[in-house]
């Protein structure tokens, strides 16, 4: 892009419209560069190099309000700032069933795939989703996974 990188496009994005979810679709495969992407707002990355089918199945992912994370890639992000030391952030209590639900989105689990497992209700995933986010005062499920590695909540075995 011309002006601005990815980075500055997200950022200015959310900023203007926080609402609108933001896919980066890049070249680089640089574990800061897709860190920054993540903790300035997007909800995904993408490597341009997919398969077009991919594209179109990583926008409907984020889309449909999910994250496009995958359990390696996301462990490989925050293992530096777990490892960091004993400063690392607690999480506020969560009900049993919300840590369970954070667990399974930890693990790379869509709302849908959420609601099986737990024999729930999507929309009842989404207000878990919902009370978990407000509990640990981030704006998305990305946010929430980084926090939950982060304070050993969910280990990075």
């Amino acid at each position: 892009m011309p002006r601005v990188d990815g980075i500055q496009a997200t950022r200015i994005i959310r900023e203007r419209h926080p609402h609108t979810k933001v896919l980066v679709l890049t070249t680089f495969e640089n574990d800061a560069y897709v860190s920054e992407a993540l903790r300035t707002g997007a909800q995904g990355f993408l490597l341009k190099r997919s398969a077009p089918e991919s594209v179109v199945a990583a926008i409907r992912t984020v889309h449909s309000g999910d994250s496009l994370l995958f359990p390696d890639a996301l462990r490989r992000l925050v293992a530096p700032a777990v490892q960091a030391g004993p400063d690392r952030p607690g999480l506020p209590m969560l009900s049993e069933r919300e840590g369970e639900v954070l667990r399974l989105i930890a693990s790379g689990l869509s709302n849908a795939e959420i609601a099986a497992r737990i024999y729930v209700t999507v929309e009842t995933v989404k207000t878990h989703v919902g009370r978990i986010l407000a509990k640990l005062g981030v704006r998305d499920r990305v946010q929430a996974v980084i926090r939950a590695y982060e304070s050993d909540f969910v280990p990075l075995d």
